[in-house]
């Protein structure tokens, strides 16, 4: 990828309120994988997976049962995705995935992000092809060359693969995630996953200084604070420290 992945994680909520917006958005994206695709984790891989994330986020199994038990009723609110796309504070990449009840609102409300921060949102399209649509897995190690190895005796189409303090990071294509899970579950037993997720991975980044900074840590907080955000990616580079 030309460089190292770097994990790109909300800060642990240090508030109620932060945890609650958090449950919130798995309990809306569980709802709407399970209504979709069933409530049975066990047929339904998708779901699986996604609770499990929501287990290592720490969102408890009330909140968990609670969307489960929502979309076996076969009632509810009808929530669809919702992509937007444009350029943040610095002329940075960013893509908006959401999930809405109400479409006009929530780009109303996404494009008021954009708006208030010196930011510009584009068309479809307009900067996702600059990402790539990646399963990327993270772990302790440092033989990098026999995981992938492992990978390529299991028949696994791996984009990427890199070495880094002691910690190896795999990079497939979407559509191979559950393909590679398996396989390192099952010919790694040992190693915890530290990141398992379909992520946008920019193919290239965009250096942020000065005022561009806070604007942009600004701007983000406000698409956080948006309900119907689910995910924001970015391709923008932080100063460290």
């Amino acid at each position: 990828m030309g460089r190292s992945f770097e994990v790109r994680k909300a800060s642990m909520a240090k508030t109620q309120g932060a945890k609650i917006k958090v449950y919130s958005k798995y309990g809306k994206e569980i709802y709407v994988c399970a209504k979709n695709g069933g409530a049975d984790p066990d047929t339904n891989l998708s779901l699986k997976q996604l609770i499990a994330k929501a287990k290592k986020d720490q969102v408890p199994a009330h909140v968990i049962d609670k969307a489960l038990d929502k979309a076996s009723g076969g009632g509810g609110e009808d929530f669809q995705p919702a992509r937007y796309e444009g350029f943040g504070p610095g002329g940075c990449s960013v893509i908006v995935d959401c999930l809405t009840d109400n479409g006009n609102r929530t780009f109303q409300d996404v494009r008021q992000c954009f708006v208030k921060n010196g930011a510009k949102i584009g068309s479809p399209g307009a900067v996702s092809h600059m990402f790539d649509h990646q399963a990327v897995f993270q772990f302790k190690g440092n033989d990098e060359e026999a995981v992938l190895e492992m990978l390529m005796m299991e028949d696994v189409d791996v984009s990427d693969i890199e070495c880094e303090d002691g910690v190896i990071t795999v990079f497939a294509p979407n559509t191979e995630f559950f393909k590679v899970k398996t396989a390192l579950n099952e010919q790694m037993s040992d190693v915890t996953l530290d990141v398992e997720e379909i992520t946008f991975v920019p193919q290239n980044y965009t250096p942020l200084s000065g005022e561009d900074v806070e604007q942009f840590q600004k701007f983000l907080d406000m698409l956080d604070d948006c309900d119907d955000v689910q995910q924001v990616y970015h391709n923008a580079e932080l100063p460290e420290g």
